[in-house]
């Protein structure tokens, strides 16, 4: 689902090659787009560092970091990174889009799956992890947003923006660790250092979240949770949904042990043991009713989000959101609560306690009337996404909701399947108020219109009429289609391809013409005998010495015995004559220094020696030194010596 919010980015080209279409995603570091590569013709998901952080060198070698350390791993569960680069401000990773959702959109619109469902995510996402750690890295921020499910339901690992390679010191000499509250291990916590079973802790979690529909450790503020990290081991998550296996109850607790040692060294002994675990349930265990789905607001969690939190177990603001360095103090330990009463009071006098009932009924109807006028009169838009209309309208339908159907095209969402809705999932609207469901008509396409044989302006509109761009345009010769009209295009007429796709047109150059060598002809012969041919006549502003008669043409573009298109263009350069030069006296000068001073003046050098007792020294020339002779010419030296 699209989020674009007048996001200036949005129509942008960056580095001349990634044309943005719309914002997907927003995290704590970087904005997710939907983008084209104009070079290779293919929709990317463009990862842009948000500006604020573009300035800081440590968060751009980590956005580099992510881009060599994907680039590494080459796994099948794994979003690849095609490129990366800067634009201005702007730090980007060109990488795979994957037409799909998150497991966090999964568990919002489900609650919780069925124990096969969460084991056929979690395997996947160990085997990519698993490669990571084999390799030397760890992920360092596994949750469901960076799970993703393609829409031919395949599994990939995201956002490796916080890998780290396992032998290098983690631990944050600035105070601040990296990561999502909810999924942090407790040596990250208490000591900023991650390791690969700090990504086993993270996936212990993400499986209590996919077998209950909620997290293990809950807290209005991010230190409550950062507390019970630290302090309470993950429950079972039987706990909260009966229905769990004893095995996966296990297979939890071991990924999400406190102490180190006692989890699975890496994502591969993890696989391991969730694969034993399958293996020793039933048919019926796996399959296993999910308890019933609780409700979330999609725009609820910011714990969900990676953030930079200060190491210190004493530091978040509450005021703060879980994105940003902050002061966290850790709730204080709660007061023991031993079952007595206060003493030295006796019981209340029968007039004060009707006066307390009285004030209490009063309270009440007064709450009764504020709630009504706050909430009451008010109901919680449904989650309906990726739901069919039929099923949107029956559940908005059965909330008391009236409803509005408009249709969209959508890279994402298959057809027939909800978008999304106005107002949004849990937002509140009048008991009588109506709901807009957007209902996607599959991906966008455009029919490349047959435009062969037209000319290129009514071509080109025909191309923009259909939602597509015009793309290169080259010429070709022809001799059956009148020069000025489209011989191809590249795709060919009646495919189907995305809207906006670059259409290239090879355009007819007409019948190929001789062009007729006019060197050395007057510069009106040459003219009359171009314009013969249908060929247009340019004079060059500059003139050239050459060997043909001054005002006579020297040179012509393109050259003659060659082939042109009618109304083409051939420039002419006028001749300013042969270039004459003053030859240098050499009679004398050893025969190297003679040559060497006449080829200095322009000449070519042709040299006569004696057959007897030749010398080294010129006797004579052919061109008396201070005469002239043309550019380019030869002069003749003799040297002294016996018979000539």
């Amino acid at each position: 689902m699209d989020t674009t919010l007048q996001d200036p980015l949005v129509g942008q080209e960056l580095d001349g090659r990634y044309r943005v279409e719309a914002r997907i995603a927003v995290g704590g570091m970087a904005t997710v787009y939907r983008a084209v590569d104009t070079r290779l013709d293919r929709v990317i998901a463009l990862k842009v560092m948000h500006p604020s952080l573009a300035s800081d060198t440590a968060f751009v070698d980590r956005f580099i970091r992510e881009a060599k350390s994907v680039a590494r791993l080459a796994h099948a569960n794994v979003v690849a990174v095609y490129d990366q680069g800067t634009d201005g401000g702007h730090v980007y990773l060109a990488m795979e889009y994957v037409a799909g959702c998150t497991l966090r959109d999964v568990l919002r619109g489900r609650g919780a799956l069925h124990p096969r469902a969460a084991l056929d995510i979690l395997e996947p996402v160990l085997a990519a992890l698993g490669a990571a750690h084999r390799a030397g890295f760890v992920h360092r921020d596994m949750k469901p947003e960076n799970v993703l499910i393609g829409d031919d339901g395949r599994v990939k690992v995201a956002d490796f923006g916080l890998v780290r390679a396992v032998d290098t010191n983690t631990s944050a000499s600035t105070g601040t660790l990296l990561g999502t509250v909810s999924y942090l291990a407790p040596e990250q916590i208490e000591h900023g250092t991650a390791d690969p079973r700090a990504d086993v802790y993270a996936c212990g979690v993400v499986l209590y979240e996919m077998l209950t529909g909620a997290k293990p450790h809950g807290g209005t503020t991010p230190a409550q949770v950062l507390y019970q990290h630290l302090n309470e081991d993950v429950p079972p998550p039987s706990a909260l949904a009966p229905e769990v296996a004893p095995e996966l109850d296990a297979l939890v607790a071991s990924a999400t042990a406190r102490r180190l040692e006692a989890r699975p060294a890496d994502a591969v002994a993890l696989l391991g043991a969730t694969r034993a675990a399958r293996a020793a349930l039933t048919d019926e265990q796996l399959d296993a009713a999910p308890p019933q789905a609780r409700e979330e607001d999609p725009l609820a969690g910011s714990e969900n989000r990676t953030s930079v939190i200060p190491r210190p177990a004493a530091a978040l603001d509450d005021q703060e959101g879980f994105n940003h360095t902050s002061r966290l103090e850790l709730p204080p330990e709660p007061p023991r609560q031993d079952g007595h009463r206060g003493g030295g009071r006796g019981r209340l006098p029968r007039r004060g306690t009707v006066t307390i009932v009285a004030a209490v009924l009063l309270a009440l109807g007064l709450g009764a009337g504020i709630w009504y006028i706050s909430v009451g009169q008010f109901t919680e838009v449904p989650p309906v996404l990726r739901k069919t209309q039929a099923e949107a309208e029956k559940k908005l339908h059965g909330a008391g909701l009236g409803v509005k159907v408009v249709n969209e095209f959508s890279d994402v969402v298959p057809k027939g399947k909800v978008i999304g809705t106005k107002p949004g999932p849990g937002e509140r609207v009048r008991d009588t108020g109506t709901v807009t469901i957007r209902i996607s008509q599959g991906r966008p396409r455009a029919e490349v219109p047959n435009v062969v044989g037209m000319p290129l302006a009514e071509a080109k509109r025909k191309i923009a009429d259909q939602g597509l761009t015009v793309g290169r345009i080259t010429r070709s010769f022809s001799s059956e289609t009148a020069q000025g009209s489209v011989l191809s295009t590249s795709p060919a007429p009646d495919s189907v391809r995305r809207p906006e796709t670059p259409v290239s047109i090879v355009v007819s150059k007409g019948r190929p013409v001789d062009i007729p060598d006019v060197v050395g002809d007057s510069v009106d012969e040459a003219r009359s005998t171009l314009e013969d041919q249908g060929f247009k006549v340019k004079i060059a502003d500059r003139q050239v010495f050459s060997e043909e008669d001054e005002g006579s043409v020297a040179e012509q573009s393109p050259s003659g015995d060659g082939e042109g298109a009618e109304g083409d263009t051939v420039t002419l350069t006028v001749s300013k004559g042969v270039q004459m030069v003053e030859v240098p006296d050499v009679t004398g000068m050893k025969v190297d220094e003679a040559k060497d001073k006449l080829e200095e003046a322009g000449f070519e050098v042709d040299v006569e020696k004696a057959l007897l007792f030749p010398g080294d020294a010129v006797q004579d020339q052919s061109v008396e030194g201070g005469d002239e002779a043309p550019k380019g010419s030869t002069i003749t030296i003799k040297v002294k010596g016996g018979v000539f």
